[in-house]
């Protein structure tokens, strides 16, 4: 059942990543629009990758440990947890307070690599817009 809303999740990020390419071929690129659904997408990252996490420890998987100890506490702290490493994961390198392990390492390095190409993908169409103009 996990893997269901796993696999859910990951339809529903591929969903987010489909609306902004088609916003991206819209004919004015830098509008307000195109910032929200670009804010929805991160969002929808930020939360999608929390909500994986938090699915792999509550089927008792070992993906993230805290000062060298698994994540303890009960489902709202893992909740917190999870989207506290999201976040860093995304927008940031890290702080090392948290750390992944076995396939959350997988799944932290898909997660940084989206967050550090997402930016340049918008910052590149931008310029080629304004080159065009």
């Amino acid at each position: 059942m996990e893997l269901l809303f796993c696999i859910f999740i990951a339809i529903c990020i591929f969903m987010s990543f489909k609306t902004v390419v088609v916003a991206c071929l819209q004919k004015n690129f830098l509008s307000f629009e195109t910032i929200i659904i670009i804010t929805y997408l991160y969002f929808s990252l930020f939360v999608g990758f929390g909500m994986i996490y938090l699915i792999c420890m509550q089927s008792n998987l070992l993906v993230l440990i805290e000062a060298g100890n698994l994540i303890s506490g009960d489902y709202f702290d893992k909740l917190i947890t999870s989207l506290y490493f999201s976040a860093v994961t995304l927008f940031s390198v890290g702080y090392g307070d948290i750390v992944p392990i076995g396939i959350g390492r997988y799944l932290a390095v898909i997660e940084a690599l989206i967050g550090y190409v997402l930016p340049v993908v918008f910052l590149a169409r931008t310029v080629i817009e304004v080159e065009k103009k």
